[in-house]
């Protein structure tokens, strides 16, 4: 059994080695593992969880150093299957600290991630895991939208599913349409979690605790809406609720800031913790990363987590 079962996106990072300076204008860069769901599945390894990632990737060179990465950070790849003649994707991004990240996606003319089939789904696995994460980019598109409804019903809240609203109107050919597959996936999900861009496409709603009660009300458990600098808010349909400031942080790169808080959430749950501390960990592990420049190999140990915790912020 694994702890954790990620589908979703994958790609290879290229990121800036210099900060600052506009990509027209970078000459060295960094080559990581990257895509949201393959980095929650790194991060919750990070912290001692057994994992693995459902996704697809390009037939070429690119796709074999994914696979070398994702067993170098200790996640299973065995559901990571290539796609002939698809290109791995490539992501760059511009950083600009300490708030302006812009990310250039090259995922033409089709990701392989989304290509997963509903057929190819080991359904067991995914029934079995302690915890299951998909991600809104995998209903952007056919295959993979019939592929994540089909994981999220035969796992039908077996135990905690997570929705991952993740959206990213770029890879969307009309970005209106997404919000009937997003409530779709919430009736199956526990665990919804998303910025406050991404609960308004779910709900309509972007005041968070409005946006939060309309995710309870659309099928989870638990609803998390991350509100930047002022935090996390956390609602839980039994009534607990927790609302938690960011850990302060000099903000180096915050792009995988959120996939690191996506790994400690399920880190959190597995161990049972209350609210409030499964939110405050989540907190810490995002801070971590944001105060470094890549992803993946950012993703904090549980030792770096407790140590920022103790000291009240990330130095």
């Amino acid at each position: 059994m694994y702890d954790v079962i990620t589908m979703g996106r994958i790609g290879v990072d290229l990121y800036p080695l210099q900060t600052g300076v506009p990509l027209a204008r970078v000459s060295a860069f960094g080559k990581f593992l990257g895509g949201s769901a393959t980095n929650v599945a790194v991060a919750a390894a990070r912290l001692g969880r057994r994992t693995a990632v459902i996704t697809r990737t390009g037939d070429d060179p690119f796709g074999a150093y994914l696979h070398e990465a994702l067993r170098g950070f200790g996640v299973d790849d065995r559901y990571v299957t290539a796609v002939p003649g698809l290109p791995t994707p490539v992501t760059f991004c511009e950083v600009f600290p300490p708030d302006d990240f812009p990310l250039y996606f090259y995922r033409q003319p089709k990701a392989p991630d989304l290509e997963i089939e509903a057929g190819d789904l080991d359904l067991a696995a995914i029934g079995g895991a302690r915890v299951f994460w998909v991600t809104g980019t995998g209903l952007s598109e056919e295959p993979s939208r019939t592929a994540t409804l089909a994981a999220l019903a035969h796992r039908a809240k077996s135990g905690p599913t997570v929705f991952d609203l993740d959206w990213r109107p770029v890879f969307w050919r009309d970005p209106a349409a997404a919000r009937p597959f997003y409530t779709e996936a919430l009736r199956y999900a526990t665990v919804a979690v998303g910025n406050l861009d991404e609960v308004e496409v779910a709900t309509g709603l972007r005041d968070p605790h409005a946006a939060a009660r309309a995710l309870l009300d659309a099928g989870v458990g638990l609803a998390v809406v991350k509100q930047g600098p002022k935090g996390v808010l956390a609602l839980a349909r039994t009534g607990e609720t927790a609302e938690v400031p960011p850990l302060p942080v000099e903000v180096l790169n915050g792009l995988g800031a959120g996939d690191a808080f996506g790994g400690s959430l399920c880190h959190g749950l597995l161990a049972g913790w209350g609210l409030e501390r499964v939110m405050r960990h989540a907190n810490a592990a995002g801070a971590i990363v944001a105060s470094r420049l890549e992803c993946s190999s950012a993703m904090p140990t549980a030792a770096e987590v407790e140590s920022a915790l103790a000291a009240g912020a990330v130095r």
